[in-house]
């Protein structure tokens, strides 16, 4: 739109309207200078005049007429004014918070609700929502414990023939519906959190609700650009879909990084079941994983909707696909060293025990119960390990406090390292004043950490912190960046992220803390420093009976795979389970069990090809997505003016 245009359509604004922004703006600029002077969020009931002000407008026809004018209109001065009032003192009205988005989400809600109604009364689009539906329907039951593993070579064909033959809306509309059905199965138990966690329960379902879709929204952009690639076509070839396999892999790795990080369900975990056929992780690591998968099924699509018998050969793909991981797999296998916990008694292993209490998590945090569930937790440690144990592992917040107010046990600790002339690990959370200013939400930084008792040292324990924190259950992500947010209580944990990696002495070990453990660069980091072995504590008892802690572990061995890294993984109400460097399970114990798994634990004596390469590869697919995006635009582009009639 040139200058022209845009002043001419503000000319074609009624008079009507024109006093309508006077009137907003004018409100908001004496609003602006009547603040109060309040740190964070404050409370300003003359902030609700510009939605009261702007309502009687919407009786006047002519402003009616132009309704969507109207309140995109409103929604740009207000969220101008509330970002001038934060950007000039760091902080923002809760009245004009929500005067500003409110309205705005309740008219885009309606605008998505009008567009579903439109496409649900098009047979077209009710066939492509069945398709897709198979296809990622499907694909939820292909990740472990599940079943359907390397079936996702050919689930996710009835998608791609979707993509291929609809129209971008048509595409769109069928993704999006089609994974929220996948995402709610992957991520149905988040909802047993409600019936521990502090937050409102309904708070918390509207959240899984949003996350669900947010995840979904993933799946739309992929279907999104496919949908404009496809018909870029150069000499008849639509060589942009070439590399689709890549950008979906590239849509993956920006899922992993930044505040809102959540690299759960990537596709290439669905092989989880099957250690044959995980070997080539080592290689190309779970993305290049991804990348097999996509390319497969958008090959045998490609071959469905051919006429020529020569296409016939590509049905064979995913068949080679499968045939050359299980081969390499069974090679790989089949050395003496990757024999299971291979060379496990040299003197240079340690010895490993790890308690698994099964405390219930709505009891946890029960300071009644405090004294029984440590007393439970220590006798396991003291009664049920062996004498010759190196290292004992207690899960995350084993001890349900900050640490530095039960002095007690940090002495009964000491004294068990000492008895047992073992080391021991748990976990606990820790504070640290950082504030004298009783207005600062900020006075105390909380974290989640674990704490590494040694026997003969009675100084305060060496302390690790959780760097990568779960967004808004442990912490509101970019508080750094807003600090205005740190104002907010949504009953998230609220804590700070830890900034290093240790690696422990004498068997070059390093804690990884839940969350942690799913995080490439943080394996890459410790291993540069010479780290042997993860050990993994975590408490996955928010989740129930459910799907959660089988697909957490399933991560956890594809990295110690990926990685050529032996994980000792701890979590409180299972899975438990020792991992050995080729992705070997030992010991792996029942959720809710109660019961100390031990053994001698080989460390880490591979170096894999992906170690060396994964920070790059990972990298490239994080430029190669903006790269892909700008090829499409770019291309559409000259495509339109070539081709003005298809426009």
């Amino acid at each position: 739109m040139t200058t022209n245009d845009l002043l001419n359509k503000v000319k074609e604004l009624s008079k009507a309207y024109k006093i309508y922004v006077s009137v907003l703006a004018a409100i908001e600029l004496v609003l602006f200078f009547v603040r109060p002077d309040t740190p964070g969020l404050y409370v300003q009931l003359p902030q609700l005049l510009p939605i009261i002000a702007a309502l009687p407008f919407l009786f006047i026809k002519n402003v009616r007429r132009q309704f969507s004018h109207f309140i995109n209109t409103y929604g740009i001065i207000l969220f101008a004014f509330l970002a001038l009032d934060y950007l000039t003192c760091s902080h923002a009205g809760l009245y004009q918070i929500v005067a500003t988005f409110i309205p705005m989400a309740l008219y885009w809600f309606s605008l998505f609700v009008r567009w579903n109604i439109k496409m649900f009364k098009q047979k077209e689009a009710l066939v492509a929502l069945a398709l897709a539906t198979i296809s990622w329907g499907f694909v939820a039951f292909a990740f472990p414990p599940l079943p359907l593993g390397p079936a996702s070579l050919i689930l996710l064909v009835p998608w791609f023939i979707v993509m291929n033959r609809c129209n971008r809306e048509t595409t769109v509309f069928a993704t999006f519906w089609a994974s929220m059905v996948y995402n709610t199965i992957n991520y149905y138990w988040i909802r047993n959190v409600m019936n521990v966690e502090t937050a409102p329960s309904g708070l918390i379902f509207l959240g899984l609700i949003l996350l669900i879709a947010y995840l979904s929204l993933f799946n739309v952009l992929a279907a999104f650009v496919y949908s404009s690639a496809k018909n870029l076509k150069f000499k008849g070839k639509a060589y942009l879909l070439i590399l689709f396999p890549f950008f979906y892999a590239s849509i993956e790795v920006h899922r992993t990084t930044g505040d809102f990080a959540f690299p759960w369900n990537h596709l290439g975990y669905t092989f989880g079941n099957h250690l044959e056929l995980l070997q080539a992780l080592s290689f190309i690591g779970v993305f290049g994983y991804t990348i097999l998968i996509i390319a497969s099924n958008q090959i045998v699509a490609y071959a469905f909707l051919q006429k020529s018998r020569k296409k016939l050969a590509l049905f064979a793909v995913p068949f080679v696909i499968f045939a050359a991981l299980l081969i390499h797999g069974n090679i790989v296998l089949s050395a003496q060293e990757a024999t299971p916990f291979y060379n496990e008694n040299s003197q240079e292993n340690p010895a490993i025990a790890m308690v698994q209490p099964s405390i219930a998590q709505g009891a946890k945090w029960s300071k009644a119960r405090f004294d029984s569930i440590v007393t439970k937790t220590f006798k396991m440690a003291m009664d049920s390990t062996t004498p010759d144990i190196d290292i004992i592992l207690l899960a995350e917040t084993a001890i349900p406090d900050h640490i530095r107010r039960q002095p007690q046990v940090i002495r009964h600790l000491h004294q068990m390292a000492d008895m047992r002339s073992a080391s021991i690990l748990t976990g606990a959370l820790d504070f640290m004043r950082v504030s004298n200013d009783l207005n600062n939400p900020r006075r105390f930084e909380i974290y989640n950490a674990s704490f590494l008792f040694t026997p003969g040292d009675n100084k305060f324990p060496q302390r690790y912190i959780k760097k990568h924190l779960v967004p808004f259950s442990e912490r509101i992500p970019f508080d750094d960046v807003f600090p205005i947010l740190n104002y907010v209580d949504l009953g998230e944990g609220d804590f700070v992220p830890g900034k290093e990696t240790p690696v422990y002495g004498p068997y070059n070990w390093t804690p990884y803390i839940c969350y942690d453990a799913i995080f490439g660069d943080l394996i890459r980091e410790a291993i540069s420093k010479g780290s042997r072995l993860m050990v993994n504590i975590t408490n996955d008892g928010w989740f129930g009976r459910s799907t959660a802690p089988f697909q957490h572990l399933n991560i956890v061995r594809h990295l110690a795979i990926t990685y050529g890294y032996p994980v000792a993984r701890l979590a409180n109400s299972g899975v438990s389970a020792f991992i050995d460097q080729y992705g070997h399970y030992d010991q792996n114990t029942n959720i809710f069990e109660t019961r100390v798994i031990q053994r001698k634990m080989p460390l880490k004596t591979r170096s894999t090809f992906y170690t060396s390469v994964g920070e790059a590869f990972e990298k490239a697919l994080l430029w190669f997505f903006a790269v892909y995006l700008v090829a499409v635009f770019i291309s559409a582009k000259v495509h339109k003016k070539r081709h003005p009639e298809q426009a």
